[in-house]
Parts: C-alpha cells; sequence; structure tokens
C-alpha cells in the first residue's frame, strides 16, 4: 500500500474516531493529529514521512537533516536559515545537536543531545552486545572500509582496536559516520 493511501486510510479511521468521541477536548487532539497527516501531504513530505517509517521499522538511527563539521559553521547555517525546522536534529562533528526556535522571538539555538544516540544505543544493545560485521585495527581503517561500500549498511557494529562502534548511514543526507558504542552508554 503506497504511503498516500495508508495516510488516506489512517484519516478515515481517525475521522470516525473524532465522530464517536464525546469528549470536546479529545475531538479536538485526534484533529490535530488529522492535521498533522494531512500536512504531510500538502507540504510535500509524504516521501520523507515514508523514508521515516522504514527508518523506524529498520532500527535506524536517530534522522538527522544536516551535519557540519564545526559549530560555527552549523550556527551560521542556523542564523541564515529562511524557516528554521523547530525540533530536527543535526550533527555537529557527529555529535547530535537539536535545533532550537522561537518564530515570536526570532530565537535560534543548537542545542548537544547526546541522549539521541543515547537511547539509541541502549536500545541496539539491551540484549547484549550485536554480533560483528567487520574487525579494524585503526578508525582510519574502518573510515576507508564504510567509505568504499556501494551500499553501505543503515547500521552495523564494527569492533576498531578492540573497541565496539557503530558504523551509520545517514541516508536523508548520504553521510557516513561512526560512533564509539562505550562513549554513549551509561
Amino acid at each position: 500500500m503506497s504511503i498516500v493511501d495508508l495516510c488516506l486510510e489512517v484519516e478515515g479511521l481517525l475521522g470516525q474516531l473524532q465522530e464517536d468521541e464525546p469528549s470536546q477536548e479529545k475531538k479536538e487532539k485526534i484533529l490535530v493529529a488529522i492535521d498533522a497527516l494531512r500536512f504531510v501531504f500538502v507540504s510535500g513530505q509524504s516521501y520523507g514521512f515514508e523514508d521515516y517509517r522504514k527508518s523506524l521499522e529498520t532500527n535506524a538511527p536517530p534522522l538527522v537533516i544536516a551535519a557540519f563539521r564545526t559549530l560555527g559553521e552549523a550556527e551560521s547555517w542556523l542564523a541564515e536559515h529562511p524557516n528554521p525546522p523547530l525540533g530536527a536534529q543535526v550533527l555537529v562533528a557527529n555529535e547530535y545537536y537539536r535545533v532550537i526556535y522561537v518564530r515570536e522571538t526570532n530565537l535560534r539555538k543548537l542545542l548537544p543531545n547526546p541522549v539521541a544516540l543515547d537511547h539509541y544505543l541502549e536500545d541496539m544493545t539491551r540484549d547484549g552486545l550485536p554480533a560483528l560485521v567487520a574487525t579494524f585495527k585503526s578508525r582510519e581503517e574502518a573510515e576507508a572500509w564504510l567509505d568504499t561500500l556501494p551500499e553501505p549498511p543503515g547500521h552495523a557494529f564494527i569492533m576498531i582496536a578492540g573497541e565496539y562502534h557503530l558504523a551509520v548511514y545517514h541516508h536523508r543526507i548520504k553521510l557516513r559516520a561512526i560512533y564509539p558504542v562505550a562513549h554513549h552508554q551509561r
């Protein structure tokens, strides 16, 4: 079933729930969900929404919309952005940051958000460390391997110099990254 057809069916289901709901407060909340689905469609984000849902099904790492080498680069991008993406996540030097934007005051900030990857890794390793896909002596060797893969995995656990790492392909921004697992585990 296409994402458009699925969203139409969900919209119909929500509409029926709204009709049957006696509470005006709950009716309003259901309408917000219907409006969110309609917004995805009318703003041209249906395929992005479909990709997001697929990433959840495949246990992909947290979604990011951009990546920067330095915080200064990221702050410049945000300062010049015509419509800052409130709540979105970006990578700065392979660290997660959350975009904060208050339209009324034009406040624009990037806040470190290490828990995004922490929670993901916690979920992925809850039952123990997953099987390794490859082992490397150095980070450079691992990066070279990841860079040469024609079809990189969404995520794969690898070993670098005796330490677990997560190799990731952030498909939306076409970025390959490696994260140390121990650094993010509590």
